[in-house]
């Protein structure tokens, strides 16, 4: 069992990475503004939290084995979450990323190919922005993990496909379900392959 505590346990994809570490035993510190919100679950304690004040956030994040952040990028600034997950004194940090940083062809991102759709293209680029202020970062043990392109509710299949920089499709396209990418967040967390470094999931 390990003492994770997970921001933005209450979202679309945070509820399900809750489901996944509270059914797989582990003791889960469930950070969101309005816990209410959160799912009832065995081994979860509901806390209400804000990611633009630092120090609360490192009070509430200190004394955990790891930390999981499932916020949008446009919701938090990028040095004060970092500072408070420092500050907590816990190494192993997880982010749920995005798929806009995945390269389509070699040196060509997502975000950046034809017909990507304007209105996802500044939470996009705040996540491959992210990820470049990661890869820069000494102090954490960071793994950033971008889903496919449709992240979208769905089964929990435990089917599914790894990779590292490159997006993950097949002939219906590039998708992962929340319940899927989960699990395999979860495994990460479990069993780290990926320490400093980016993966990705897709069918």
């Amino acid at each position: 069992m390990m003492k994770v505590a997970l921001i933005g346990a209450s979202g679309q994809a945070g509820s399900r990475i809750l489901r996944e570490l509270s059914n797989r035993g582990h003791a889960v510190t469930a950070i969101a503004r309005n816990p209410k919100r959160i799912e009832v679950l065995a081994g979860v304690t509901p806390v209400r939290g804000d990611v633009a004040d630092a120090d609360a956030l490192a009070s509430i994040l200190s004394g955990h084995d790891a930390v999981v952040s499932s916020v949008h990028f446009l919701a938090f600034d990028a040095e004060t979450l970092i500072a408070a997950v420092r500050a907590s004194g816990v190494k192993r940090y997880l982010v749920v990323g995005g798929a806009g940083s995945l390269e389509v062809a070699p040196g060509q991102r997502l975000l950046d190919a034809p017909g990507f759709p304007d209105a996802y293209k500044a939470e996009a680029s705040a996540g491959a922005n992210y990820l470049d202020r990661l890869r820069a970062e000494d102090d954490l043990d960071w793994t950033f993990f971008s889903p496919a392109a449709m992240f979208v509710p769905g089964e929990r299949t435990g089917r599914f496909r790894l990779g590292e920089d490159a997006l993950i499709a097949n002939d219906q396209g590039s998708s992962i379900s929340f319940e899927d990418y989960a699990i395999a967040l979860v495994d990460e967390l479990e069993q780290p392959r990926h320490v400093r470094g980016r993966f990705t999931i897709g069918y």
